[in-house]
C-alpha cells in the first residue's frame, strides 16, 4: 500500500499546487487513499519532499532533485551548525566528515556556490553575494532540519 500511495502523492504534487499536509490528505482521500496526518507526515519524510516556491509565489510540496536526498541524509547525520558572514557560508560538521559532506554539496552544483573548501570538520563556501549566502543558508537548513 505505501508504494501505491507514494506514487499517488508524487503524481498529486506534480499536478496540483499542494501547500499543506491537510490539502494532500484531502486529495489522497479523493483518490481512494484514506490516511491520517501522521501517515502524511511520514510519507513526506520518506519521499524527501520539500517546499518549493512556485512562480506564483506559493510554497508547495515538490520532489527534491535527484542528488538532494543523498545530501539530506548525509547532512542530517553530520552537520552541526550553519552560519554565514557576508558572502561566505560556514558549515560545522562532526569531526572527519566535512570532506564527504562538501563533496555531496559540490555535486549538487547549486548556482549560489562559487567554490568550496573542506577541512576535517568545517566547510567554507564562497557565494556570489551576501544575499546568495543568506539564501543558501536557508535552503540548506530547510533541507537538513526541515
Amino acid at each position: 500500500m505505501p508504494n501505491a500511495r507514494h506514487e499517488m502523492i508524487l503524481q498529486l504534487i506534480q499536478t496540483n499546487e499542494v501547500t499543506t499536509q491537510e490539502m494532500l490528505r484531502e486529495l489522497l482521500e479523493k483518490q481512494g487513499f484514506p490516511v491520517t496526518q501522521a501517515t502524511i507526515s511520514r510519507d513526506i519524510r520518506q519521499l524527501k519532499l520539500r517546499k518549493k516556491r512556485t512562480s506564483g509565489g506559493r510554497n508547495c510540496y515538490a520532489k527534491s532533485p535527484a542528488a538532494a536526498p543523498a545530501a539530506s541524509n548525509l547532512m542530517t547525520d553530520v552537520v552541526q551548525k550553519i552560519d554565514f558572514a557576508m558572502n561566505t557560508v560556514v558549515i560545522t560538521c562532526q569531526p572527519g566528515t566535512a570532506q564527504a559532506a562538501c563533496s555531496v554539496l559540490d555535486k549538487l552544483q547549486l548556482p549560489e556556490i562559487v567554490g568550496t573548501i573542506a577541512g576535517d570538520d568545517t566547510i567554507f563556501i564562497l557565494t556570489r553575494s551576501e544575499v546568495s549566502a543568506k539564501q543558501l543558508v536557508h535552503q540548506l537548513e530547510s533541507h537538513i532540519w526541515g
